[in-house]
């Protein structure tokens, strides 16, 4: 890890698990860059958002440009799962809504 991270960066086993996230926080590093890349928002805006310094957002984003094969694998691989999980256990509340709309 470079030095510019490791002060803004930390991975714990226990915490996210394991994901790199900003440290002193639970917001990992992957969620700022979907918030930044994939939403759109600014690092200003997050920044405000979530009471976070400037520098600890451009560390993430640096962390995840250094990693990035790594991180989006980690999320494509998490996306599988939760659309697996949906599939073998449907939402009793969507089906139930579902059964009112064709009522």
């Amino acid at each position: 890890m470079q030095a510019l991270s490791r002060e803004h960066i930390e991975i714990s086993p226990d915490v996210r698990a394991g994901k790199p996230r900003i440290a002193g926080t639970r917001i990992a590093v992957e969620d700022v860059a979907v918030m930044h890349l994939k939403m759109g928002y600014s690092l200003i805006e997050i920044a405000g958002k979530y009471d976070l310094s400037l520098a600890s957002l451009y560390a993430a984003m640096a962390y995840y440009f250094d990693y990035r094969d790594e991180i989006d694998r980690h999320m494509t691989e998490e996306d599988e799962y939760i659309r697996v999980l949906k599939s073998n256990y449907p939402s009793r509340l969507q089906e139930k809504l579902r059964s009112l709309r064709d009522e």
